[in-house]
């Protein structure tokens, strides 16, 4: 089946043939019909699945007809990252359509958005907090709305979003289309099903497979020394697009300080930062100007960077989910990558679950040369002091070459040979991967 057999508008279909999108995928499949047809949806898929289009694009073919300059479609979305990611979908497949879309969030000024909102632009990608902001001032009119999609609902309610949603909710009208994603069903998101949606058809989407693509391994490390082991694979590998996750906000920011000190191209991004500075650090990844990005897990939410050769877990992930979710960062579109684990002995029992998941046990690897037996430093005070100045607990002295220098990171051992396990197969490359 291919995209058209939806007979879509002939400009909504030059969007989708614009983002290079041939055959949609299971959430597509399944729920476009029943979107097109204006009926409630529940959907039950991860990100990567491609739902993204599989509401856009019915929401672009039901905009061609009727009012514009009217707000007839909301979009609420748990991170900055993933509201700008879906208004850059909705930009891409109706870049011929001439309906407008514009995002509220907060991290940034708040003219632009309220005047989005004074001019009835046509659809709304937003983040609950700010949204409300300019709705308790008296912006946006929604007495018009068609169409509302909760976008990624389970973390909404992770980062604690359930109060606004019901709050928004009881600011719209009764009367709409209510679509609902989510990847997994806790008993809030039942909740909120049951008050939303009316008769919803259910989509279910299981969670995509580790890709093909991505080789997997693990590096047992002394938690001390998890830093100086990155920092190693780091200069081995030769890498210019490497993503790296830690479990707290607090951590992604010190990491990436560590590794600037220590002469990479590094940035963090997490919710502390300003969405200026979260976009300059994503902006940067993207163009190849920063080679580390360090990210949590909420914030890596609409992270769409393509060609990324390694995925780091510094921090093994709380669940099967998230791990398949992180590597999903890389191997993209038919490119090999790399998804690499610094494990620590307490980290055993998420590992086989992991392993358990994948259907397969990762290899273990150690890294030629590095000093796995250096003891933890006795005087930790003293030792955390020489650390954050650029010192290093593996080596007790500097860690940055040519003392902190930008220097590019110089190339060291080969990554471990895909020989071995893919006999010697070349690199593979396609076409952009249709994605939500």
């Amino acid at each position: 089946m291919s995209f058209d057999d939806f007979a879509l508008h002939q400009r909504v279909a030059a969007g989708v043939r614009a983002a290079g999108y041939h055959h949609p995928t299971p959430i597509q499949l399944q729920a476009m019909p029943a979107v097109l047809a204006g009926r409630d949806v529940l959907g039950l898929a991860q990100t990567g699945t491609g739902k993204t289009a599989a509401f856009a694009l019915p929401i672009l073919q039901r905009l061609m007809t009727g009012p514009r300059n009217r707000t007839r479609a909301l979009v609420v979305a748990p991170t900055r990252e993933l509201a700008q990611q879906i208004h850059d979908s909705f930009r891409t497949l109706g870049q011929a359509t001439g309906v407008r879309s514009a995002t509220v969030y907060g991290g940034v000024g708040m003219q632009p958005q309220i005047q989005a909102l004074r001019r009835g632009t046509e659809v709304i990608v937003a983040c609950p907090g700010r949204l409300l902001d300019l709705m308790g001032q008296g912006h946006g009119d929604f007495r018009y709305l068609e169409v509302l999609v909760l976008d990624e609902a389970d973390h909404m309610f992770d980062m604690g979003f359930l109060p606004d949603i019901r709050r928004l909710l009881a600011a719209l009208p009764r009367e709409r289309q209510s679509l609902l994603f989510s990847a997994t069903m806790p008993h809030d998101v039942r909740h909120l099903v049951d008050e939303t949606l009316r008769e919803p058809l259910v989509v279910s989407v299981d969670p995509p497979p580790a890709a093909r693509t991505v080789d997997h391994w693990l590096y047992p490390v002394p938690a001390h020394l998890k830093t100086d082991l990155l920092a190693a694979l780091l200069r081995h590998w030769d890498a210019r697009r490497v993503l790296v996750f830690t479990r707290t906000k607090h951590r992604a920011k010190r990491l990436a300080e560590q590794l600037e000190r220590r002469g990479f191209f590094s940035a963090n991004i997490q919710g502390n930062l300003s969405q200026t500075k979260r976009q300059q650090a994503l902006d940067g990844f993207r163009q190849g100007e920063i080679h580390v990005l360090v990210a949590t897990d909420i914030a890596a939410r609409g992270i769409d960077v393509s060609l990324v050769s390694h995925v780091v877990n510094f921090d093994v992930p709380d669940t099967e989910e998230a791990y398949t979710h992180r590597i999903g960062r890389t191997g993209r579109a038919e490119h090999e990558g790399d998804a690499v684990t610094l494990v620590t002995a307490d980290d055993a029992d998420m590992i086989r679950r992991i392993e358990r998941r994948l259907g397969e046990r990762i290899r273990r690897e150690r890294l030629p040369g590095f000093g796995y037996d250096v003891a933890p430093p006795q005087r930790l005070d003293a030792d955390q002091r020489r650390f954050e100045r650029g010192g290093s607990p593996n080596t007790g002295g500097p860690a940055a070459r040519g003392g902190g220098r930008r220097d590019r990171p110089a190339a060291g051992a080969a990554r471990p040979q895909r020989a071995q396990r893919r006999g010697g197969r070349g690199r593979r490359s396609g076409a952009s991967a249709n994605r939500g």
